[in-house]
């Protein structure tokens, strides 16, 4: 099957916030605890507003048909550690028929092709530690990811 990948436009934001509920479905299975709450028209309005002000770029992959298939977002971040800017993945999702057909792995390229378009040192991602996502963490680490310890700690304000 063809799967084009493109950077996503604001009309892309109905398809994208649907698959974020869908990601976010998927990982509160997995965990077996409501983790999120999510509101697909607070999300759809949340991605417009970011691709419409710069602060989120994000791309999507469809087959010929057009039908959505995936999506990878990016964010950049600054620290003294990371020797300046880097891009945080905070989502990338590929529907479960369409997985294991390397389209993850063009979504993530086409995230390194940007990074290194804006001078970014690094990506970086989260993915829980857990057993129900040691397939996440296994094609991250075949992508040049390494673990680097600690965990992802949140606190709502």
């Amino acid at each position: 099957m063809d799967i084009t990948i493109t950077p996503a436009v604001i009309n892309d934001a109905d398809d994208i916030a649907i698959m974020v509920g869908e990601l976010l479905a998927e990982i509160m299975a997995a965990i077996g605890s409501q983790a999120f709450n999510f509101s697909l028209d607070d999300t759809r309005s949340r991605l417009k507003a970011f691709l419409g002000q710069g602060q989120y770029v994000a791309f999507i992959a469809k087959t010929e048909a057009f039908y959505p298939v995936g999506f990878i977002t990016l964010t950049e971040s600054h620290a003294l550690y990371a020797e300046g800017s880097f891009g945080i993945i905070p989502e990338l999702f590929v529907r479960p028929g369409f997985r294991s057909q390397s389209v993850g792995f063009r979504l993530l390229g086409q995230a390194k092709a940007f990074g290194h378009a804006q001078g970014w040192k690094r990506l970086e991602v989260t993915t829980p530690p857990l057993p129900p996502f040691d397939k996440t963490l296994a094609f991250y680490g075949r992508e040049g990811f390494a673990v680097t310890g600690g965990r992802k700690l949140k606190m709502l304000l």
